[in-house]
């Protein structure tokens, strides 16, 4: 079981660590909010989102996504379209100053929108659940099985927390919005690249 616990910790780590769309998104929450509970609930939506797809895959409903070429081309294709338009609303979007957070911030609901979608409209992120994290599940079972799941959860909530709480600390840190000016346009070509990667994963499937 601890190998299982260990496996699950690691891989994990190794799924969720490199920057994309998800962690994006999350760390511009915790840096834009003028109080931290205030990206609490988005931050609470991925980690649920994550761990509904961690489930998933370890009880293989969601490998259907795999086998189902048409399903497989329309979650690609939604994909590509909503990385598109998060890519060019964060170009777009201008920081807002220290005091200027409170009236500026996303609201909660349509911060909490966001986050399910960036979360569940990500083939990327659903391809490398389904792939990886189900696939490795089928090496244990019974209590190991257990540990492996939720070593994989425990991991995608801390990630979520430590990586908004980071966004939070810069941008405190930068009171004028200079720095977080910066990391826009690079989070904005980093969820282009993404789309991009889709899109060559789509035209493979299509041909």
């Amino acid at each position: 079981m601890l190998t299982a616990l260990i496996h699950g910790i690691a891989l994990a780590f190794g799924l969720i660590l490199p920057l994309g769309a998800q962690n994006v998104f999350i760390f511009n929450q915790g840096a834009s909010q003028a109080r931290f509970r205030k990206a609490i609930p988005v931050i609470v939506t991925a980690s649920l989102c994550d761990t509904l797809l961690i489930l998933l895959s370890v009880l293989g409903v969601s490998v259907i996504v795999l086998t189902i070429p048409a399903l497989q081309t329309a979650l690609f294709s939604i994909g590509i379209l909503f990385l598109i338009y998060m890519g060019w609303s964060i170009w777009k979007s201008e920081p807002a100053s220290l005091s200027q957070k409170e009236e500026t911030s996303v609201s909660v609901k349509k911060g909490i929108i966001f986050a399910m979608s960036v979360s569940l409209l990500n083939p990327h992120a659903i391809l490398d659940t389904v792939g990886v994290i189900g696939t490795s599940s089928l090496n244990y079972q019974g209590s190991s099985k257990v540990a492996f799941t939720l070593a994989c959860i425990l991991v995608s909530w801390i990630w979520f927390f430590g990586l908004a709480l980071a966004g939070k600390i810069v941008g405190d840190f930068d009171n004028e919005g200079k720095f977080m000016r910066i990391i826009n346009k690079i989070s904005a070509l980093i969820i282009w690249a993404v789309a991009i990667y889709i899109g060559f994963q789509l035209y493979d499937l299509l041909k």
